[in-house]
């Protein structure tokens, strides 16, 4: 049995009704855009429900009716991201550039730019965000590690084209080169959070292209 709230009063002493009707409406765009920072900052398991539900300025009613369950959240925070000009700039360049070596020189030295400015968390969310999950939480990880490797495999398929098209040597190997460029990425994200520079990252994004078959 629960106690009965008590009326409120007017000045005239007449009790007022109890307030009824929906809880007042939350921004969700801009939820969205804390939950994205917090994941992006602490990573998926470090963020409780909690921490996301004061970050977002909700309820947890709320969060999950708007955005299912935390990994949900998380999912959608990722495809967001994704859209986003910190997530896309990969595939911007790969679709806006004539030659592939163009396109991996400006990604490099776009990723050198993005991953420590200020405005926004250090690194890629994608490459940072499901270290260290528990085996319950595995599935995350799983979710991640197949979007790095989808992006590899983008990343071999542009490098085969340029072989073919006489870019690239006949004896350039597109896969190894593919897995070297995506370890130089993810290289310079872990360490634009260790606290490395635009400028340090730069030097790293023209030392990686002279590997240039």
């Amino acid at each position: 049995m629960t106690e009965a709230a008590a009326p409120e009063s007017t000045t005239a002493g007449t009790p007022t009704r109890p307030r009824r009707g929906r809880p007042p409406a939350f921004d969700r765009d801009e939820a969205l855009a804390a939950a994205t920072r917090l994941f992006w900052e602490r990573g998926y398991e470090a963020t409780s429900v909690t921490d996301l539900t004061t970050a977002m300025g909700i309820r947890p009613g709320s969060l999950y009716a708007a955005f299912g369950d935390k990994r949900t959240l998380f999912e959608e925070v990722v495809r967001q991201y994704g859209h986003s000009p910190v997530g896309a700039f990969v595939g911007v360049a790969l679709a806006e550039e004539p030659t592939a070596r163009g396109a991996f020189a400006r990604i490099l030295r776009e990723a050198a730019a993005i991953y420590p400015d200020p405005s926004h968390p250090a690194g890629c969310l994608v490459i940072t965000a499901a270290t260290n999950v528990t085996p319950q939480d595995a599935e995350v990880q799983a979710h991640l590690r197949e979007l790095r490797n989808r992006n590899k495999q983008v990343f071999e398929d542009r490098l085969r084209t340029a072989r073919h098209d006489g870019e690239l040597p006949p004896g350039a190997d597109p896969k190894a080169l593919a897995g070297y460029l995506a370890a130089v990425i993810q290289g310079m994200s872990q360490q634009a959070r260790d606290g490395a520079t635009a400028d340090d990252l730069t030097h790293t994004a023209e030392l990686a292209l002279r590997a240039w078959p």
